[in-house]
């Protein structure tokens, strides 16, 4: 065959360069993550990590994530470092409700082509909740799909690991009757409910680029999740932590459910108004015209993760939420149930 009929990998539109400059560019961020247990480096095929001295039977506790189709708000706004923070939150935040500390995060980032600033970016965001999060970014995935995946669109999904001991209590669930609900602040939408966001632009309900409390809503929209990982590992040595919630898709009423036994219910006392961004909350009950119900169930509603612990823990769980700077909001209480609903307002 005449090799002027030669086709390459870069005709088919994967570019081994491009991969080898990100790997280049990715190694001296992820290298400022890494914890005293990682061994080796960024770029080889597998990476290793030992477990903490300090944990005498240790359980690895796994999740994984991704940021849904806030990404599309990020494109619309050029504005890409924010998104790796989402990434790396829903990972941790999620590994947190068992009280676990996070060791390591993995990313996988899917595009048609790379492009080497947009990339640049993302990590940078991914490297930020790591730091935030005290995981270490130890690999990950660049994948170009060319013809396979829309032209200038890209994903994210991550994966974390973390340790608990074994013999802690912290891996069963200890709601019980009498139990406080504390719920803490969120940054806003965080990383769900963006679909029906989108929708809203669609209909030119709302405007990425209007007026919002002295910036515009697009950058609230893209403010990102609140890593709550310091203010949980701290919190777990000082009280008792019966529970926790992350509230992520499914809204607040979906994610607190997840927590109560089937033989109790969880009393919630919100009111007329949202307990944090009620302009914002507000702005897209208005505009989406659901009720309050259908808000809960589909957004955070200002609240980011909910505690449930003893009564007797509450004072000392105030006092130090304060000292943390962590905004709060008593949502309710645990009582025995007396129908078939797991939440009552």
């Amino acid at each position: 065959m005449s090799r002027s009929n030669k086709t390459s990998y870069a005709d088919s539109g994967v570019s081994i360069k491009r991969g080898d400059q990100l790997v280049d560019i990715i190694k001296p961020l992820a290298k400022t993550t890494f914890r005293k247990e990682i061994i080796g480096s960024i770029g080889g095929f597998a990476a290793a990590s030992v477990l903490p001295k300090k944990y005498k039977n240790p359980v690895l506790i796994s999740c994984t994530d991704g940021v849904g189709t806030k990404i599309e708000i990020a494109d619309a706004m050029k504005v890409y470092d924010s998104i790796g923070i989402d990434l790396v939150a829903m990972c941790v935040n999620d590994l947190i409700t068992l009280q676990a500390e996070p060791l390591f995060f993995l990313d996988y980032l899917v595009t048609d082509k790379i492009n080497l600033n947009v990339s640049k970016e993302i990590i940078k965001g991914i490297t930020k909740g790591c730091k935030d999060s005290q995981c270490s970014l130890i690999g990950g995935e660049t994948a170009e799909h060319p013809n396979a995946f829309p032209k200038g669109k890209f994903d994210l999904a991550g994966f974390c690991v973390g340790v608990l001991e074994k013999s802690s209590k912290k891996l069963k669930n200890q709601v019980k009757k009498g139990d406080v609900l504390i719920g803490l602040k969120s940054n806003g939408l965080h990383s769900n409910g963006f679909s029906l966001v989108r929708k809203l632009i669609e209909k030119k309900q709302i405007r990425l680029n209007q007026k919002f409390k002295g910036s515009t809503l697009g950058k609230a929209l893209l403010k990102p999740t609140k890593i709550y990982v310091k203010e949980i590992l701290f919190l777990k040595d000082k009280i008792h932590l019966n529970a926790l919630s992350h509230i992520t898709g499914g809204g607040l009423t979906g994610n607190l459910e997840r927590i109560i036994p089937s033989n109790l219910s969880a009393n919630i006392s919100i009111g007329s108004k949202y307990p944090f961004h009620d302009d914002l909350f507000s702005l897209i009950e208005s505009k989406s015209n659901l009720s309050k119900m259908e808000m809960l169930s589909t957004f955070n509603c200002g609240i980011g993760m909910i505690l449930s612990i003893s009564k007797s823990d509450l004072t000392q769980c105030k006092n130090h939420l304060k000292k943390l700077k962590m905004p709060y909001f008593e949502l309710g209480f645990i009582s025995p149930r007396k129908s078939n609903k797991g939440i009552i307002f």
